[in-house]
């Protein structure tokens, strides 16, 4: 694989300047490799760098999270649209990237390996095994040269390999194709694997008394690996080769958890990375085949509970527990509960294991001082590290799912306890507070929650006796930690909190976000934004479904936003919370609520404006960003709406900060900015400044529609531009030159929504005298991608545009319009595709267009009312009454899902995408307000219709229209007292 050294040398030097802190040379770097991405070889060249030797390490490592994210956005999939072809590797780089990325691998430093594995992992998803036979053959090829020759370095880099190309096992959704391949991988790798596994483990054996850390720590890795992989070919199913070899796997793994080596290597740490990873196979085996886990269970439970009775300096011990427990855990939820339901075994639990656990550690308080995003993400997000406070809650909880009424005991007994020993002496004892308060939120039941709980106290005496205290106490910068827990109690039960507390208790709270540590007052933050997206069920009257109100709204949240939104100002500026995403995430949560008027708009808008200012410069928090820019969408749309007058000063604003994101190209930010311009544009009266105008023409740019993430966003700004001056597309070209714009939208499957809704903009927007000219075009080009697309999505945004059409224009311009293409060509598109995706169209206003479109159509088209066209009436009939039969749950659900989009929407780093601002979401116009009740539409329309030819209806309904529906719609007329004659 030869690539020039000129080109080397260039990818390094950028590299290495895409590090650097100075703005303008960085974002040159990524330009420069942004435009040499499209090129071809540029994959290779970034292979080509992570394996030189000659290069910086960093930009070798740049080049290879370059290499391995390339990948997997361009690796071609063998299910990809053609359509995408385009912006996939080329065939013939594939090739030569399966060919030598194994080798490079096993050459390259270890963290250029990590890198290159995953890569490989990416790769292998698409083509292994179908179209990458040699790989697995190669690995195995390798390890038995590695193991022959004693390598058990490059052992370990060949099953760390290995390892990312069976992790796809672990989670993947389970079918025959899965199950084919990890059958193929399993005749190739399983025999294998055994004798790597039995090699280490001999070798392991025999350095048994070494105290050398460094000469055992390949070894053990090369065991961890083994059990890492084991994992994966069993999470399916369990293997017949690895059920007939079980017991050597299983005598193997006992010796680990069993045997202690010497001090030096118990501190190094890597025993117990490997004893975590096979207490994780342990679980995976009594979670799945327990009937013959059966036999060695007995013999597990007591080595895992000898492993939490010792004490050891490892610094991975924490680790090595929190498996250990989730093992027993899984164990006590089990049909063998039983070895854990004596008394005595409970008491020892809950003493030597639980307790032990619950409290705060030093590691906890480095954690909470030194890195408190991590401490946060661990404590209250749930991550995947669990830590040892929650695996050993999880364990209790276990117990108590057969032993509810004991473990209500004994933990009922160890809060008093412990809050008798904070009593006893508060400035020293506040651990024991915290870890009672801790167990409380563990095991008490929450809404929602399945399972019933744990009734450990009685919970309205605990909130008044033990967490008012400490929220309204003087001293409330005092014992952080302390006060971190009370808070997280408050977020975890916000639920059960009345109305009148909650709001009683808010300005104890408040003051808590200028609290000094970070953690406590994200804390406080997080709780206040999640009191205000409470819903409560609402009965909808006379309708036999509920709905979700908000329990707080602006009447109870405005006494106290200025000192909110004052205090969450202020936290901004602390050290370590400039971009602290919860503390924005409040704010942009109090803005979309609260009505705020007067200085504090203006105050607030700086504030904003000079945060995006700064953010500019480096933007690396993308959760964060984009709370900041939801809280600019807020008090825009809040207040701007309210008070027109304030619009020229969000424009002196904003437009500055705005305008620089375009011109310095700062891409992460592009989407973003043209949702801004869109919501100034809509609240701006015609005619506009010369700003937008400006901004107009920019839109108008072929170039400035090249960057796919920002389509969705530039076509809400093209509608908000057309709803204000829909004339000046008639001047200087402006509407062919949307229309071909729509038309490159529509070749690609990734951008066809967006084709569409800019499609339906201009139908709404503009009138038939400046559209008639163009409207063969638009039908030629939605046809034309027809012939090739006929995927529900895109013939159902089709029949959505039809509707629209017929809707603004008359029937007669949408059947004539289309027949003038090919004549009867809107019988044939009615027939084939009109009537088939009609009952499949979702939205409560889509389902209304299109089925007062089709109403109009039954009663008002000379095609459909042509005595020969009766079967093709009838079938028409059939679907409007389906999609009208839709559930009113269904509607509702519909209308539900996504009502806190904002709360979900998680970005996964900066590749740029679009992330649609919820705040800055204008609704969407219902074209059809005269019409109230769709299905009152279409019975008092055929009412009318049968009315002028009686009796020449009822018998195309008798014979075209399914019963179930004919039964359906004579409801539908007894519910609005119409006659069909």
């Amino acid at each position: 694989m030869e690539v020039p050294p000129e080109m080397l040398d260039a990818l390094a030097g950028w590299f290495a300047q895409s590090l650097s802190p100075d703005a303008a040379a960085r974002r040159a770097a990524e330009q420069s490799i942004s435009s040499a991405a499209a090129s071809p070889g540029f994959a290779l060249a970034l292979l080509g760098l992570a394996a030189s030797p000659r290069h910086d390490l960093q930009a070798r490592l740049a080049a290879a999270v370059h290499f391995k994210n390339l990948l997997r956005r361009r690796w071609p999939k063998p299910d990809a649209d053609a359509d995408d072809a385009a912006d996939l590797l080329p065939a013939s780089d594939c090739a030569i990237i399966k060919t030598h990325l194994l080798q490079l691998l096993l050459t390259a430093p270890p963290l250029i390996q990590a890198q290159l594995s995953e890569a490989l992992a990416a790769a292998a998803a698409c083509d292994f095994p179908a179209r990458w036979e040699s790989l697995l053959p190669s690995i195995v090829s390798s390890l038995g040269t590695a193991v022959n020759a004693g390598d058990v370095v490059a052992t370990n880099s060949l099953l760390a390999a290995a390892a990312s190309l069976f992790n796809r096992f672990r989670n993947a959704f389970d079918n025959n194709a899965l199950r084919l391949d990890l059958k193929y991988c399993l005749e190739i790798f399983a025999a294998p694997l055994l004798e790597v596994f039995l090699f280490a483990s001999r070798r392991l054996q025999a350095a048994a008394t070494t105290a050398n850390p460094l000469e055992l720590r390949p070894v053990f890795e090369c065991l961890r690996l083994c059990c890492e992989i084991f994992y994966s070919l069993n999470s399916i199913d369990l293997p017949e080769f690895f059920e007939d070899n079980m017991r050597q796997w299983m005598t193997e793994f006992r010796a680990f958890l069993t045997t202690s080596y010497p001090p030096p290597v118990e501190a190094d740490g890597a025993p117990d990375a490997l004893r975590a990873a096979v207490c994780d196979n342990l679980q995976l085996y009594m979670e799945k085949y327990e009937e013959e886990f059966r036999a060695y269970l007995k013999e597990f439970v007591e080595a895992v509970w000898g492993l939490l009775m010792a004490h050891t300096a490892s610094p991975s011990r924490a680790q090595l527990a929190v498996t250990a427990i989730r093992f027993l855990t899984t164990v006590a939820e089990s049909v063998h509960h039983a070895l854990f339901g004596s008394p005595e075994a409970m008491k020892q639990i809950c003493d030597s294991v639980v307790v032990p656990n619950l409290r705060l550690r030093d590691e906890d308080e480095e954690l909470f001082e030194g890195n408190w995003v991590e401490y946060v993400r661990r404590d209250s997000e749930g991550s995947d590290a669990d830590t040892l406070r929650r695996a050993a809650c999880r364990l209790l909880r276990g117990l108590a799912a057969n032993y509810r009424e004991q473990v209500a005991a004994l933990v009922s007994a160890q809060v008093q306890q412990m809050l008798a020993a904070y009593a006893a002496d508060r400035a020293n004892n506040w651990k024991e507070k915290d870890a009672a308060i801790y167990l409380v939120i563990a095991l008490m039941q929450k809404p929602g929650a399945t399972g019933g709980g744990t009734p450990v106290v009685d919970m309205e005496s605990f909130f008044t006796s033990v967490i008012v205290p400490e929220l309204q106490a003087p001293d409330w910068q005092s014992e952080p930690m302390l006060k971190a827990t009370v808070l997280r109690f408050l977020k975890e039960f916000r639920d059960q909190i009345p109305k009148a507390t909650a709001l009683a208790l808010l300005p104890s709270v408040v003051r808590f976000l200028t609290h000094e540590s970070n953690v406590v007052h994200s804390y406080a933050a997080t709780f206040i934004e999640n009191l205000l997206i409470i819903k409560d069920a609402v009965p909808v009257p006379g309708v036999n479904t509920v709905t979700r109100s908000p329990r707080y709204v602006a009447a109870d949240i405005n006494p106290f936003a200025p000192q909110i939104i004052q205090n969450l100002s202020t936290a901004l500026s602390f050290p370590d919370s400039y971009e602290n995403p919860y503390l924005m995430k409040c704010l942009m949560r109090v803005l979309g609520i609260a009505n705020i008027t007067g200085q504090i708009v203006h105050e607030i808008t700086a504030r904003l404006v000079g945060i995006l200012m700064e953010v500019c410069n480096n933007p690396k928090n993308p959760d964060f960003n984009h709370y900041l820019f939801e809280a600019l969408a807020a008090v825009i749309g809040r207040t701007g709406e309210q008070d027109p007058a304030l619009l020229p000063a969000f424009e002196a604003s904003l437009f500055p900060v705005l305008q620089r994101i375009l011109v310095e190209d700062i891409s992460e930010f592009w989407p973003y900015a043209f949702q801004i311009f869109a919501q100034l544009v809509n609240l701006s009266r015609p005619p506009l400044s010369q700003n937008y105008m400006q901004l107009f023409g920019v839109l108008l740019s072929n170039a400035t529609w090249d960057r796919p993430p920002c389509v969705p966003a530039l076509v809400r700004l093209l509608r908000a531009f057309l709803r204000k001056i829909p004339n000046e597309l008639n001047q200087e070209g402006r509407l062919p030159n949307i229309l071909a714009i729509s038309r490159s939208l529509l070749s690609r499957s990734s951008t066809e929504d967006s084709a569409f809704y800019m499609l339906n903009t201009l139908v709404e927007n503009v009138g038939l005298d400046i559209m008639n000219p163009y409207i063969n075009e638009i039908w030629s080009a939605l046809f034309t991608r027809l012939q090739s697309r006929q995927a529900v999505k895109f013939v159902n945004s089709l029949v959505v545009f039809m509707s629209l059409v017929l809707v603004k224009y008359g029937s007669g311009v949408l059947v004539s319009s289309i027949d003038a293409i090919q004549p009867s060509l809107f019988s044939q598109i009615l027939q084939r595709f009109w009537i088939p995706n009609l009952k499949l169209i979702k939205g409560a206003l889509e389902v209304k267009l299109t089925a007062v479109a089709s109403t109009k159509l039954l009663c008002e088209s000379a095609v459909l009312l042509d005595a020969a066209a009766a079967q093709l009436w009838g079938k028409l009939l059939d679907s409007i009454v389906t999609l009208l039969s839709k559930t009113n749950q269904d509607l509702a659900q519909e209308q539900n899902d996504g009502a806190d989009a904002v709360d979900i929407q998680k970005t996964s780093g900066y590749s740029v995408s679009f992330v649609r601002l919820q705040y800055a979401g204008k609704s969407e116009d219902d074209l059809l307000k005269e019409v109230n009740d769709p299905k009152q539409f279409l019975v008092t329309s055929l009412a009318t219709l049968s009315a002028q030819s009686p009796g020449r209806f009822g018998p195309v309904i008798e014979q075209h229209v399914d019963p179930a529906n004919k039964s359906a719609l004579l409801q539908l007329c007894a519910a609005y007292n119409a006659n069909i004659v």
